[in-house]
């Protein structure tokens, strides 16, 4: 099986309000067109019944024509949850590599989200020392920034 990277999906309580943010903050750039969907096909396929969403893909930063994007949806009905810890099971964030972390966490606080732990850094032997931290976006999904100097 050949097999290639297409998107991540974030599910948000305000599609708009999030790929804004992205939009802001990382310079991700919507793809057309903004999505709309709905029917059985979609029920069926999701295993919701009644399932409705709507949002947009959004290429991310340095992913050339047709590379990867983030899928930000907003179901019609969605489930909240509290915002989750770094080490939940399952998918845990999207990275992003910067040129100034610090700089990085100043753009995310001031576009709505908020700083997780500390702003650290680190040698990794063999590869170079990474300056990090984690943040969250509006709606509390992690996002890593990483800045390295190899």
């Amino acid at each position: 099986m050949e097999a290639r990277f297409v998107h991540v999906n974030v599910i948000a309580r305000d599609w708009r309000r999030l790929a804004a943010f992205y939009e802001d903050v990382f310079r991700c750039v919507p793809v057309p067109p903004e999505r709309h969907l709905s029917g059985d096909w979609l029920s069926r396929a999701t295993g919701l019944p009644g399932a409705a969403l709507s949002g947009v893909h959004l290429r991310l930063p340095s992913a050339g024509e047709g590379g990867p994007t983030l899928e930000v949806f907003q179901y019609m009905d969605v489930r909240e949850q509290p915002p989750q810890p770094a080490n939940r099971q399952g998918l845990g964030h999207i990275a992003f590599e910067v040129d100034d972390v610090d700089s990085a966490v100043a753009m995310v606080q001031s576009h709505g989200g908020a700083l997780v732990g500390e702003v650290v850094q680190r040698l990794i032997k063999g590869v170079g020392t990474i300056r990090f931290a984690y943040a969250r976006d509006p709606e509390g999904n992690i996002i890593e920034l990483q800045q390295w100097d190899k």
